[in-house]
C-alpha cells in the first residue's frame, strides 16, 4: 500500500503527470499547457527545499552534465530574431533539459519513488491509449487519409504526436517493470499493461514512435539478458500477430503505413517530402551560421529562404473535436537538425554531449547492477529505455506541445539513475534511502 507521507517529495511530480490526462480545449494550439505551469512550480518547490536545507544540492560532476546545455542555449538566445523570442526559447530549453531534470533528480529519494513515477507513466499511457482506441472504434479521432480514425487521446488533432509519445513512454516503463525483480504479480500486471498499449500505439499511425519504441524495447530486452530477450520477443511477436492478423486491427491502414517506412526514399508521401525539405533547409541554415546558428526560434523566420518549392503550405488537421485547419510547418521535425540550425555546432555539442554523458552513465550503472546482482534492475532498464527512446525519437521529432514536459521528466529519471543511484554499492533495496546516500551532496557523511 502506498503511503502519501512516505512519497511526499515526489507528489508534485505526480501532479504534472496527472494534468496530462486532462483534455485540452478543441482547436488548441498544442503549445505549453497546465502541466508546464505545474512543472515550473515543481522547480520552485525544489529550490525552496534546497535553500531550506542549506546544502549544496549537486556534486560538480552532476552540475556539469546537467548544466552543459546552458552554454549553447545562452549563445543562441543572444542571436535570436528578437529579445522576446530569445527569452521564450531560452526558458523552454532550460525547462526541458536543465531545470525539470534537476528537480526530478533532487526530489526522488529512492527506488520506491522512481517506481511510483514509472507506474504513473504507465497509468497515463493506459488512459490515453484507451481514449485513443475508443476514438478509432467510434470514428471520432483525428483525420487520417480522409477518415476520422487516428488515435490522438485527449491531445487533439493539433498535437497528433502527444498520445503516441505518452503511450510509447508508458510502454517502455511497463517493459522495464516487467523485466525487473519485483513480485510476480506486479510483473504480470506490468506485462499486461505493455501488451495493452500495443493497439493504441499502432492506431496512432506514428512511424517515428513505432521505430523509437521498437529500438528501445529491443535494447531493454538485450540489457536484461539474452534468455529474457528471446522469451519476451516471442510473446510480443505472438500478440502482434493475434492483434493485427487475428482481429484485423486496422489491417489495411496499418499495412500501408508500415510499408511506407520502407519506401521513404523511392516513393515518399507528401509528409515525408516536407520533412526532407525542412531537413535540407535546416542544413542550409547551419552552413551559413556554422558555430552559433540563426538563433533560438529562428527556424520559421529563415525557413522559406532555404526551403525548395517541394515544401507544402502546411499539414491538414481536423477531427477529434476540432475543425479543419492548415497547420504551418515551423520546425524540421528533427531535434538534432533543429539545434544545429538554431544553435550551431556549439549548441549541438553542448546538448548532445550532455545526453551522451547521461546515456553512458545510465548504461554503466545498469551494467554494475547486473554484475553485482543488486536491486534496482527495473529502474535501470526504465531509465536507459526512456533515454534511448528520446534520443531515437529526436531523429523524427522535436520538442513542442504539452507532452514535452514528459521528455523533461525522462531526462530527470535517467539523471537520477545514472548520476546518483550508480554511486551506491549494491545493498538491500531500501526504497526510502535519502538523497544524501546517492552522492547528491558533498556534505553527506560516509556510510
Amino acid at each position: 500500500m502506498i503511503r502519501a507521507g512516505a512519497h511526499a517529495p515526489v507528489l508534485p511530480l505526480l501532479a504534472v503527470v496527472v494534468l496530462l490526462a486532462l483534455p485540452l480545449g478543441p482547436g488548441g494550439e498544442g503549445g505549453a499547457g497546465p502541466a508546464d505551469a505545474v512543472s515550473a512550480l515543481v522547480v520552485l518547490y525544489c529550490a525552496v527545499r534546497v535553500v531550506r536545507d542549506r546544502r549544496r544540492p549537486l556534486s560538480p560532476a552532476v552540475a556539469v552534465v546537467l548544466g552543459l546545455p546552458v552554454l549553447g542555449v545562452a549563445v543562441a538566445a543572444m542571436g535570436a530574431v528578437s529579445p522576446g523570442e530569445g527569452l521564450v526559447g531560452l526558458g523552454r530549453y532550460l525547462q526541458v533539459f536543465v531545470l525539470v531534470p534537476a528537480a526530478v533528480l533532487l526530489l526522488l529519494r529512492g527506488r520506491g519513488d522512481f517506481r511510483l513515477l514509472a507506474w504513473s507513466f504507465v497509468a497515463l499511457a493506459v488512459w490515453q491509449g484507451a481514449v485513443g482506441v475508443h476514438q478509432y472504434a467510434t470514428g471520432t479521432g483525428a483525420s487520417y487519409q480522409g477518415r476520422p480514425v487516428r488515435a490522438v487521446g485527449t491531445f487533439g488533432a493539433q498535437d497528433v504526436m502527444g498520445m503516441a509519445t505518452v503511450v510509447s513512454l508508458g510502454l517502455v516503463c511497463a517493459v522495464g517493470l516487467a523485466l525487473g525483480a519485483a513480485p510476480v504479480r506486479q510483473r504480470i500486471v506490468a506485462l499486461a499493461c505493455a501488451l495493452a498499449l500495443l493497439p493504441p500505439l499502432a492506431l496512432s499511425f506514428s512511424r517515428g514512435a513505432w521505430i523509437a519504441t521498437a529500438v528501445t524495447v529491443a535494447a531493454q530486452l538485450l540489457l536484461a539478458g539474452l534468455r529474457r530477450a528471446l522469451t519476451a520477443g516471442a510473446v510480443v511477436a505472438a500478440v502482434s500477430v493475434v492483434l493485427v492478423g487475428g482481429f484485423g486491427l486496422g489491417t489495411a491502414m496499418l499495412q500501408e503505413r508500415i510499408s511506407s517506412i520502407t519506401r521513404v526514399a523511392d516513393a515518399p508521401d507528401q509528409s515525408v517530402t516536407d520533412r526532407y525539405t525542412m531537413w535540407a533547409a535546416a542544413t542550409g541554415m547551419w552552413r551559413e551560421h556554422p558555430l552559433t546558428g540563426v538563433g533560438l526560434k529562428g527556424f520559421p523566420e529563415h525557413r522559406d529562404s532555404h526551403a525548395s518549392l517541394a515544401l507544402s503550405a502546411g499539414s491538414d488537421t481536423e477531427g477529434a473535436g476540432a475543425g479543419f485547419r492548415k497547420q504551418p510547418l515551423l520546425s524540421p521535425h528533427n531535434m538534432y537538425l533543429l539545434i544545429l540550425a538554431e544553435q550551431g555546432l556549439i549548441g549541438l555539442l553542448a546538448l548532445a554531449g550532455s545526453w551522451l554523458a547521461l546515456l553512458l552513465c545510465a548504461v554503466r550503472a545498469l551494467w554494475r547492477t547486473r554484475r553485482a546482482r543488486g536491486p534496482g534492475l527495473d529502474c535501470g532498464l526504465i531509465a536507459c529505455g526512456l533515454l534511448v527512446w528520446q534520443l531515437t525519437d529526436f531523429a523524427y521529432a522535436d520538442i513542442g506541445g504539452p507532452s514535452t514536459v514528459l521528455t523533461a521528466m525522462c531526462f530527470g529519471l535517467a539523471a537520477w539513475w545514472g548520476l546518483s543511484a550508480a554511486n551506491v554499492p549494491a545493498v538491500p533495496d531500501r526504497d526510502q534511502a535519502g538523497a544524501d546516500a546517492r552522492g547528491l551532496t558533498e556534505e553527506a557523511p560516509a556510510r
